[in-house]
């Protein structure tokens, strides 16, 4: 059996991206965390991407390069990345898609914006097994702590594939591992109405608009994500991507009568 498991593991195939960049210390740990699991290939934004959810750049061609790392970036979005990667770039298709380790949660509302999220549902939409983490504060303390969880995930995975494609939100607490208080599988919460826009001044006297923070939990009760983070557990939501209302279907029908 661990001859069976040695040979799976050396076979693996792993894409990881992300949304804080090419150089972000989030992706560097993962990369770490996860070596010796596979082969490794890295694909990520130029920059910054965070916010960008599902957008793809079709308004200009997208330029593939390597840093000295051996780390690939595109000019473009981490659905972009992923895309680019598993279309056009790689041989043969990735056995799964990791995407992080994100510098902030991916919690509830979170979810739609993500471009971490978003990275790892194109390739769910593209039939690959893939998973979202991030680490749940700004501090960035412990990436150390969401690495090793997720090679655990990967782990398990290469022991006990799951047989269809599976979309993974992972959510992990800004503590060192031996302060996890276990793993839980979660449904997403909701948060608040996200505050207004901040309205300032640039130096050259132009108005200029921040995005505000994002609401505060409003949904957080037991089985959430948000539930679940904040008593120190490891947060795992099974996404999916059908947004039809089915609860309204009748009364969007009764409505058109």
């Amino acid at each position: 059996m661990e001859r069976i498991w040695k040979l799976l593991a050396f076979d693996m195939r792993i894409l990881l991206s992300n949304d804080d960049g090419y150089f972000a210390p989030g992706i560097q740990a993962l990369a770490e965390a996860l070596t010796g699991l596979g082969e490794i290939v890295v694909v990520a934004p130029e920059q910054n991407r965070s916010g960008a959810s599902n957008s793809l750049t079709l308004d200009r061609p997208l330029l593939l390069k390597k840093s000295a790392n051996g780390f690939y970036f595109v000019n473009g979005t981490p659905t972009d990345c992923v895309h680019l990667a598993v279309t056009g770039m790689l041989d043969s298709l990735p056995d799964i898609i990791v995407s992080g380790i994100n510098h902030g949660a991916n919690m509830g509302d979170d979810t739609i914006y993500s471009g971490t999220v978003a990275a790892a549902t194109e390739g769910y939409l593209l039939g690959i097994p893939s998973i979202a983490v991030s680490l749940t504060s700004f501090e960035g303390n412990n990436f150390a702590t969401a690495g090793r969880v997720v090679r655990e995930l990967v782990e398990r995975f290469i022991r006990q594939p799951i047989c269809e494609p599976v979309l993974l939100n992972v959510n992990v607490p800004d503590v060192p591992y031996s302060e996890l208080k276990g793993s839980e599988v979660t449904r997403l919460g909701r948060r608040h109405k996200a505050e207004s826009v901040v309205k300032m001044l640039s130096p050259r006297n132009e108005t200029v608009y921040w995005v505000g923070a994002a609401g505060a939990a409003a949904d957080a009760g037991p089985g959430t994500d948000f539930n679940a983070v904040e008593r120190g557990c490891v947060s795992i939501t099974p996404l999916q991507i059908d947004l039809t209302h089915n609860a309204q279907m009748s009364v969007v029908q009764h409505w058109m009568k």
